[in-house]
């Protein structure tokens, strides 16, 4: 499948985004996230951006306030999850300007549009920054 969740969590292990591709009950989601969140937050910049997690590889890169963590399979590329995040933030500047934890906050439903936007069952679907954003921009003229 690739990709089996992606969450945004602050500098203090708060989540503020988090989108599942497969199934598990709140319990669990709420344990996953706990030990990811701390395992990722404890490392530092000299250390790299993938961890190996039970049966999921996570890949997390840091933007200002923000941590964006994707966890994949095994087999996943991290080089093109990093790309992925990356462009993930650059869409999400070009909507927001400057994307922070407050824009998150305030326009949940937008960003979890722009993720279904780009990825669909686990798989990255759409790339264009103009296409992932076309059906938002015209959301806010209506």
């Amino acid at each position: 499948m690739g990709i089996r969740f992606i969450l945004m969590v602050n500098k203090q292990g708060q989540t503020r985004l988090a989108q599942y591709y497969e199934y598990l009950t709140l319990e669990e989601r709420r344990a996953l996230e706990g030990e990811i969140v701390r395992k990722c937050l404890a490392r530092n910049e000299q250390q790299c951006s993938f961890v190996e997690h039970r049966n999921y590889k996570i890949v997390y890169r840091r933007y200002a306030s923000l941590f964006f963590l994707v966890g994949v399979d095994n087999d996943e590329n991290e080089l093109a999850i990093l790309e992925f995040i990356h462009l993930l933030v650059e869409t999400m500047d070009r909507h927001f300007g400057n994307v922070c934890e407050l824009d998150i906050m305030f326009h949940l439903e937008k960003a979890h549009f722009m993720l279904e936007e780009m990825v669909m069952n686990g798989c990255i679907v759409e790339t264009s920054k103009s296409n992932i954003l076309s059906p938002i921009q015209l959301m806010d003229r209506a």
